[in-house]
């Protein structure tokens, strides 16, 4: 994979991600026995605008890119002569990418948890 096809790759990845950016709008699944559920979409909502605060799937997944693409590059510089730079640093950034991606999204999920839990409800998912 050259470096070019690498951060195409990366960059759709990020694109499609950021557009669903699912991480700061995720409505868990919570136990509604006793809970007010007017009360209920207020705390959600309040604890969703906490998720917005720290960076999302795209936002992750354009600097794991670029984390990637730096120590793909690293690694084929070490590596000396039988390694492709290019091919190196766009691997590193699909990785990197993807990887990050996923965690940016899972960190507004669990933010979102853990918030809602703090208000006393019981979190099932």
């Amino acid at each position: 994979m050259s470096f070019k096809a690498g951060v195409i790759s990366v960059s759709a990845a990020a694109l499609l991600t950021g557009c669903a950016s699912t991480g700061s709008n995720f409505r868990p699944i919570v136990d509604n026995k006793g809970v007010d559920l007017n009360r209920y979409e207020v705390d959600l909502q309040e604890c969703q605008v906490y998720a917005k605060q720290t960076a999302n799937a795209g936002k992750s997944a354009a600097a794991g890119a670029a984390a990637g693409a730096a120590l793909g590059l690293a690694l084929a510089l070490i590596g000396g002569g039988g390694y492709k730079k290019g091919a190196s640093a766009g691997a590193g950034a699909l990785v990197g990418g993807v990887s990050a991606g996923a965690q940016g999204e899972t960190n507004q999920r669990n933010i979102i948890r853990t918030c809602l839990n703090g208000r006393g409800y019981k979190v099932l998912q």
